[in-house]
């Protein structure tokens, strides 16, 4: 995961918005807010998650699937390309 330590300081943001999320969700649960607004605070907080999740995985298929030595029109790298597309396209759903 050494990878991963060189986009710390992103993804430690990322967490650091989902957790601020997750507290005014749960003071909108504290507060009995209406349903419809704690399920909104609810879907941004699952939102912010897949986005960290589509993360992790797009750096993990560029730092261990691809060989940095290739091509950008290397089959291969176009292949990762598609792939990290519909993992975006899947999380954002």
């Amino acid at each position: 995961m050494g990878h991963i330590a060189n986009e710390k300081v992103k993804l430690l943001n990322r967490l650091r918005r989902l957790r601020g999320q997750i507290e005014g969700l749960e003071r909108s649960v504290t507060a009995d807010e209406p349903c419809v607004a704690v399920l909104q605070q609810a879907t941004s907080c699952r939102g912010a998650l897949d986005g960290f999740i589509a993360e992790v995985i797009e750096d993990h298929i560029r730092e261990h699937m691809v060989d940095p030595a290739l091509t950008r029109d290397d089959p291969k790298v176009l292949a990762a390309d598609a792939l990290i597309d519909i993992v975006h396209q899947y999380l954002k759903k």
